[in-house]
Protein backbone atom coordinates (compact mmCIF):
# COMPACT_ATOMS: atom_id res chain seq x y z
CA UNK A 1 0.00 0.00 0.00
CA UNK A 2 1.34 3.51 -0.66
CA UNK A 3 2.39 6.20 2.19
CA UNK A 4 0.16 9.06 1.57
CA UNK A 5 0.41 12.31 2.96
CA UNK A 6 0.60 15.91 2.36
CA UNK A 7 2.97 18.58 2.22
CA UNK A 8 2.35 22.43 2.50
CA UNK A 9 3.24 24.55 -0.50
CA UNK A 10 2.22 28.40 -1.47
CA UNK A 11 -0.48 27.32 -3.05
CA UNK A 12 -2.06 25.31 0.36
CA UNK A 13 -1.06 21.26 1.02
CA UNK A 14 -0.53 18.74 -2.41
CA UNK A 15 -1.05 15.60 -1.49
CA UNK A 16 1.84 12.58 -1.92
CA UNK A 17 1.54 8.82 -2.39
CA UNK A 18 4.58 7.36 -2.32
CA UNK A 19 5.50 3.77 -3.03
CA UNK A 20 8.60 1.96 -2.07
CA UNK A 21 10.30 -0.78 -3.52
CA UNK A 22 11.27 -4.36 -1.92
CA UNK A 23 15.35 -2.73 -1.34
CA UNK A 24 16.99 0.38 -1.54
CA UNK A 25 15.36 2.43 -4.27
CA UNK A 26 17.71 3.40 -7.03
CA UNK A 27 15.99 6.60 -8.50
CA UNK A 28 13.35 8.38 -7.10
CA UNK A 29 9.96 9.15 -10.42
CA UNK A 30 7.72 12.24 -8.82
CA UNK A 31 4.45 11.66 -11.58
CA UNK A 32 2.00 14.71 -11.73
CA UNK A 33 -1.48 14.64 -12.90
CA UNK A 34 -3.52 16.01 -15.68
CA UNK A 35 -5.65 19.07 -15.65
CA UNK A 36 -9.07 17.65 -14.50
CA UNK A 37 -7.95 14.21 -13.53
CA UNK A 38 -5.56 12.54 -10.56
CA UNK A 39 -3.32 10.24 -10.00
CA UNK A 40 -4.97 7.04 -10.43
CA UNK A 41 -5.50 7.34 -14.04
CA UNK A 42 -4.56 4.35 -15.80
CA UNK A 43 -1.30 5.18 -17.07
CA UNK A 44 0.23 6.80 -13.84
CA UNK A 45 -1.20 3.40 -12.43
CA UNK A 46 0.48 0.84 -14.78
CA UNK A 47 3.68 3.11 -14.85
CA UNK A 48 3.77 2.96 -10.97
CA UNK A 49 3.07 -0.85 -10.79
CA UNK A 50 5.59 -1.49 -13.49
CA UNK A 51 8.94 0.88 -12.10
CA UNK A 52 8.30 0.34 -8.46
CA UNK A 53 8.73 -3.71 -9.31
CA UNK A 54 12.18 -2.68 -10.82
CA UNK A 55 13.89 -0.28 -8.19
CA UNK A 56 12.24 2.96 -8.46
CA UNK A 57 10.76 4.74 -5.84
CA UNK A 58 7.35 6.45 -6.94
CA UNK A 59 5.35 9.11 -5.79
CA UNK A 60 2.32 10.60 -7.11
CA UNK A 61 1.37 14.14 -6.38
CA UNK A 62 -1.99 15.72 -6.73
CA UNK A 63 -1.70 19.40 -7.05
CA UNK A 64 -3.51 21.73 -4.06
CA UNK A 65 -6.01 22.76 -6.66
CA UNK A 66 -7.20 19.04 -6.34
CA UNK A 67 -6.73 18.80 -3.07
CA UNK A 68 -9.20 21.47 -2.73
CA UNK A 69 -11.64 20.10 -4.49
CA UNK A 70 -11.83 22.21 -8.09
CA UNK A 71 -11.30 20.51 -11.12
CA UNK A 72 -10.61 23.66 -13.29
CA UNK A 73 -6.55 23.78 -13.19
CA UNK A 74 -4.76 26.54 -11.39
CA UNK A 75 -2.78 28.56 -13.31
CA UNK A 76 0.99 27.82 -14.66
CA UNK A 77 2.81 29.43 -12.46
CA UNK A 78 0.82 28.20 -9.48
CA UNK A 79 1.34 24.27 -10.72
CA UNK A 80 5.36 25.27 -11.24
CA UNK A 81 5.64 26.86 -7.93
CA UNK A 82 3.67 24.17 -5.66
CA UNK A 83 5.51 21.38 -7.78
CA UNK A 84 8.66 22.92 -6.56
CA UNK A 85 7.81 23.06 -3.09
CA UNK A 86 6.75 19.08 -3.13
CA UNK A 87 9.86 18.22 -5.07
CA UNK A 88 12.25 20.08 -2.70
CA UNK A 89 10.70 17.80 0.68
CA UNK A 90 10.54 14.67 -1.57
CA UNK A 91 14.29 15.20 -2.86
CA UNK A 92 15.26 15.70 0.92
CA UNK A 93 13.19 12.04 1.80
CA UNK A 94 15.05 10.48 -0.98
CA UNK A 95 18.38 11.56 -1.35
CA UNK A 96 21.33 10.39 -2.74
CA UNK A 97 19.26 8.61 -5.55
CA UNK A 98 18.49 10.35 -9.36
CA UNK A 99 15.37 12.18 -9.67
CA UNK A 100 13.29 11.74 -12.59
CA UNK A 101 9.91 13.96 -12.78
CA UNK A 102 7.08 13.32 -14.94
CA UNK A 103 4.05 13.10 -15.04
CA UNK A 104 0.70 12.73 -17.80
CA UNK A 105 -0.46 15.92 -19.70
CA UNK A 106 -0.47 18.95 -17.71
CA UNK A 107 1.69 17.37 -15.44
CA UNK A 108 4.12 16.80 -17.88
CA UNK A 109 4.31 20.15 -18.74
CA UNK A 110 4.99 21.16 -15.38
CA UNK A 111 7.54 18.63 -15.20
CA UNK A 112 9.29 19.63 -17.97
CA UNK A 113 9.13 23.39 -17.27
CA UNK A 114 10.45 22.72 -13.98
CA UNK A 115 12.89 19.70 -14.06
CA UNK A 116 16.02 21.85 -14.07
CA UNK A 117 15.31 23.70 -11.41
CA UNK A 118 14.27 21.05 -9.30
CA UNK A 119 17.63 19.19 -9.66
CA UNK A 120 16.32 16.60 -12.53
CA UNK A 121 18.23 13.70 -14.40
CA UNK A 122 15.60 13.01 -16.70
CA UNK A 123 11.72 13.72 -17.59
CA UNK A 124 8.99 11.33 -18.39
CA UNK A 125 6.16 13.12 -20.54
CA UNK A 126 2.72 11.15 -20.98
CA UNK A 127 0.31 12.65 -22.96
CA UNK A 128 2.48 15.63 -23.64
CA UNK A 129 0.02 18.16 -24.94
CA UNK A 130 1.59 19.63 -27.86
CA UNK A 131 -1.45 21.97 -28.91
CA UNK A 132 -4.84 22.36 -28.06
CA UNK A 133 -6.80 20.31 -30.16
CA UNK A 134 -7.46 21.90 -33.75
CA UNK A 135 -4.67 24.60 -32.91
CA UNK A 136 -1.10 23.12 -33.95
CA UNK A 137 -0.28 26.96 -34.10
CA UNK A 138 -0.12 27.21 -30.41
CA UNK A 139 2.73 24.64 -30.13
CA UNK A 140 4.40 24.11 -26.68
CA UNK A 141 7.09 22.24 -28.02
CA UNK A 142 9.67 24.52 -26.59
CA UNK A 143 8.48 23.20 -22.99
CA UNK A 144 10.11 19.68 -23.80
CA UNK A 145 13.67 21.37 -24.76
CA UNK A 146 15.08 20.96 -20.85
CA UNK A 147 18.58 19.75 -22.17
CA UNK A 148 17.59 16.85 -19.52
CA UNK A 149 17.09 13.45 -21.44
CA UNK A 150 13.06 13.40 -22.02
CA UNK A 151 10.94 10.39 -23.15
CA UNK A 152 7.75 10.87 -24.41
CA UNK A 153 5.02 8.48 -24.76
CA UNK A 154 1.82 9.94 -26.44
CA UNK A 155 -0.87 8.17 -28.84
CA UNK A 156 -0.61 8.56 -32.57
CA UNK A 157 -4.85 9.72 -32.60
CA UNK A 158 -4.12 11.90 -29.80
CA UNK A 159 -5.91 15.19 -30.62
CA UNK A 160 -3.42 17.67 -28.51
CA UNK A 161 -1.05 16.01 -31.49
CA UNK A 162 2.38 14.16 -31.13
CA UNK A 163 5.80 15.75 -30.44
CA UNK A 164 8.53 15.70 -32.52
CA UNK A 165 11.67 13.66 -31.28
CA UNK A 166 15.05 14.74 -31.62
CA UNK A 167 18.39 15.65 -29.24
CA UNK A 168 17.68 14.85 -25.69
CA UNK A 169 14.08 13.67 -26.57
CA UNK A 170 12.53 10.04 -27.61
CA UNK A 171 9.42 10.34 -28.63
CA UNK A 172 7.56 6.72 -27.95
CA UNK A 173 4.44 6.86 -30.53
CA UNK A 174 1.96 4.01 -29.35
CA UNK A 175 -0.61 2.88 -31.95
CA UNK A 176 -4.28 3.47 -31.59
CA UNK A 177 -4.13 5.35 -28.62
CA UNK A 178 -5.67 8.79 -27.47
CA UNK A 179 -5.48 11.16 -24.95
CA UNK A 180 -6.09 9.11 -22.17
CA UNK A 181 -3.57 6.28 -22.99
CA UNK A 182 -6.34 3.99 -21.98
CA UNK A 183 -6.16 0.90 -24.81
CA UNK A 184 -2.68 -0.27 -22.93
CA UNK A 185 -1.57 1.24 -20.33
CA UNK A 186 0.53 -1.69 -19.18
CA UNK A 187 2.22 -1.00 -22.62
CA UNK A 188 2.94 2.47 -22.13
CA UNK A 189 4.50 1.28 -18.65
CA UNK A 190 6.87 -1.05 -20.48
CA UNK A 191 8.69 1.78 -22.27
CA UNK A 192 8.84 4.11 -19.62
CA UNK A 193 10.26 0.69 -17.52
CA UNK A 194 12.45 -0.10 -20.45
CA UNK A 195 13.70 3.49 -20.69
CA UNK A 196 14.42 4.40 -17.34
CA UNK A 197 16.63 0.94 -17.16
CA UNK A 198 18.67 2.17 -20.34
CA UNK A 199 19.79 5.49 -18.54
CA UNK A 200 20.63 3.21 -15.28
CA UNK A 201 17.42 4.62 -12.92
CA UNK A 202 15.98 1.01 -12.61
CA UNK A 203 17.12 -2.33 -12.09
CA UNK A 204 15.99 -6.20 -13.25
Amino acid sequence: MPDHDEIATPRGPARVETDLPAGPPVALLVLGHGAGGDVDAPDLVAVRDAVVGAGVAVARVTQPYRVAGRRAPAPAGHLDEAWTAVLAVLRGRHAGVPLVVGGRSSGARVACRTATAVGAAGVVALAFPLHPPGKPERSRAGELLTGLPTLVVNGDRDPFGVPAGGGAVEVAVRPGERHDLRQDPAGSADVVRGWLRGRGWAVG
